[in-house]
Protein backbone atom coordinates (compact mmCIF):
# COMPACT_ATOMS: atom_id res chain seq x y z
CA UNK A 1 0.00 0.00 0.00
CA UNK A 2 1.40 3.40 -1.03
CA UNK A 3 1.92 6.04 1.65
CA UNK A 4 0.12 9.37 1.65
CA UNK A 5 2.16 12.31 0.34
CA UNK A 6 1.87 14.11 3.69
CA UNK A 7 3.94 11.35 5.31
CA UNK A 8 6.98 12.62 3.36
CA UNK A 9 6.63 16.35 4.19
CA UNK A 10 6.53 18.75 7.14
CA UNK A 11 3.85 21.43 6.70
CA UNK A 12 4.12 25.03 7.88
CA UNK A 13 1.56 27.80 7.17
CA UNK A 14 2.94 30.98 5.61
CA UNK A 15 1.60 34.35 4.45
CA UNK A 16 3.18 36.02 1.43
CA UNK A 17 2.33 39.40 -0.11
CA UNK A 18 0.98 39.62 -3.63
CA UNK A 19 0.15 42.60 -5.82
CA UNK A 20 -3.10 42.15 -7.77
CA UNK A 21 -5.41 44.38 -9.79
CA UNK A 22 -9.15 44.37 -9.16
CA UNK A 23 -11.04 43.61 -12.40
CA UNK A 24 -13.89 45.97 -11.46
CA UNK A 25 -12.24 49.18 -10.20
CA UNK A 26 -8.81 48.51 -11.84
CA UNK A 27 -6.85 49.51 -8.72
CA UNK A 28 -3.74 47.56 -7.80
CA UNK A 29 -3.10 46.75 -4.15
CA UNK A 30 -1.00 44.48 -1.98
CA UNK A 31 -2.82 41.49 -0.52
CA UNK A 32 -1.75 38.87 2.04
CA UNK A 33 -2.14 35.41 0.50
CA UNK A 34 -2.03 32.24 2.60
CA UNK A 35 0.32 29.44 1.53
CA UNK A 36 1.48 26.13 3.01
CA UNK A 37 5.21 25.41 2.81
CA UNK A 38 5.89 21.68 2.52
CA UNK A 39 9.50 20.74 3.23
CA UNK A 40 10.82 17.28 2.58
CA UNK A 41 11.65 15.24 5.69
CA UNK A 42 15.27 14.15 6.18
CA UNK A 43 14.42 10.44 5.69
CA UNK A 44 11.44 8.41 4.47
CA UNK A 45 8.98 6.92 6.99
CA UNK A 46 9.88 3.57 8.51
CA UNK A 47 6.99 1.69 6.88
CA UNK A 48 7.90 2.79 3.33
CA UNK A 49 8.46 0.14 0.67
CA UNK A 50 10.88 0.36 -2.29
CA UNK A 51 8.41 2.26 -4.50
CA UNK A 52 7.85 4.84 -1.75
CA UNK A 53 11.62 5.24 -1.24
CA UNK A 54 12.09 5.81 -4.98
CA UNK A 55 9.31 8.43 -4.90
CA UNK A 56 10.86 10.06 -1.83
CA UNK A 57 14.20 10.48 -3.62
CA UNK A 58 12.54 12.59 -6.36
CA UNK A 59 10.55 14.92 -4.08
CA UNK A 60 11.27 18.67 -3.74
CA UNK A 61 10.15 21.39 -1.30
CA UNK A 62 7.19 23.44 -2.52
CA UNK A 63 4.58 26.08 -1.65
CA UNK A 64 0.86 25.37 -2.06
CA UNK A 65 -1.51 28.36 -2.29
CA UNK A 66 -4.57 28.10 -0.05
CA UNK A 67 -6.39 31.32 -1.03
CA UNK A 68 -8.04 31.43 -4.44
CA UNK A 69 -9.84 34.75 -3.98
CA UNK A 70 -9.14 38.10 -2.31
CA UNK A 71 -11.38 41.05 -1.44
CA UNK A 72 -10.58 44.39 -3.12
CA UNK A 73 -9.46 47.03 -0.64
CA UNK A 74 -11.10 49.83 -2.66
CA UNK A 75 -14.50 48.56 -3.83
CA UNK A 76 -14.95 45.52 -1.56
CA UNK A 77 -15.61 43.10 -4.41
CA UNK A 78 -14.28 39.55 -4.15
CA UNK A 79 -12.20 38.45 -7.15
CA UNK A 80 -10.11 35.44 -8.13
CA UNK A 81 -6.34 35.64 -7.92
CA UNK A 82 -5.33 35.97 -11.58
CA UNK A 83 -2.67 33.28 -11.58
CA UNK A 84 -2.62 29.66 -12.54
CA UNK A 85 0.31 29.01 -10.22
CA UNK A 86 -1.16 27.48 -7.09
CA UNK A 87 1.94 25.33 -6.58
CA UNK A 88 5.47 26.82 -6.66
CA UNK A 89 8.69 24.95 -6.05
CA UNK A 90 10.90 26.64 -3.44
CA UNK A 91 14.06 26.30 -5.55
CA UNK A 92 12.39 28.42 -8.27
CA UNK A 93 11.85 31.28 -5.78
CA UNK A 94 15.46 31.50 -4.60
CA UNK A 95 16.77 33.48 -7.59
CA UNK A 96 13.96 36.04 -7.91
CA UNK A 97 14.75 39.70 -7.07
CA UNK A 98 12.63 41.78 -4.70
CA UNK A 99 10.48 44.66 -6.00
CA UNK A 100 13.01 47.45 -5.27
CA UNK A 101 15.85 45.62 -7.01
CA UNK A 102 13.62 44.91 -9.98
CA UNK A 103 12.67 48.59 -10.33
CA UNK A 104 16.36 49.62 -10.24
CA UNK A 105 17.21 47.06 -12.92
CA UNK A 106 14.37 48.27 -15.14
CA UNK A 107 15.48 51.91 -14.72
CA UNK A 108 19.09 50.99 -15.52
CA UNK A 109 18.07 49.01 -18.61
CA UNK A 110 15.92 51.87 -19.92
CA UNK A 111 18.81 54.33 -19.52
CA UNK A 112 17.13 56.45 -16.87
CA UNK A 113 18.98 57.70 -13.82
CA UNK A 114 17.75 56.45 -10.40
CA UNK A 115 17.48 60.01 -9.06
CA UNK A 116 15.28 60.98 -12.02
CA UNK A 117 13.00 57.98 -11.52
CA UNK A 118 12.36 58.68 -7.83
CA UNK A 119 12.06 62.49 -8.15
CA UNK A 120 8.47 63.70 -8.34
CA UNK A 121 7.40 67.05 -9.83
CA UNK A 122 6.71 69.90 -7.41
CA UNK A 123 3.10 70.75 -6.59
CA UNK A 124 2.09 74.20 -7.89
CA UNK A 125 1.60 76.94 -5.29
CA UNK A 126 -2.11 77.33 -6.06
CA UNK A 127 -2.69 73.84 -4.61
CA UNK A 128 -0.62 74.38 -1.46
CA UNK A 129 -2.12 77.70 -0.32
CA UNK A 130 -4.73 77.71 2.40
CA UNK A 131 -8.26 77.85 1.04
CA UNK A 132 -10.18 81.02 1.81
CA UNK A 133 -13.54 79.44 1.04
CA UNK A 134 -16.22 80.40 -1.43
CA UNK A 135 -17.05 84.09 -2.07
Amino acid sequence: MALDERAFFNEKPETRPGSYQCPKCRRTSEYAVRWVRRTKKDRPPGNADEADKAKFAKLRDYLLRLDDTVVCKSCGRKFDIPSQHSLVFVDQLSGLPDAATLEREIAAASGEDEAVVEKKPAIPARFTRKSTGWK
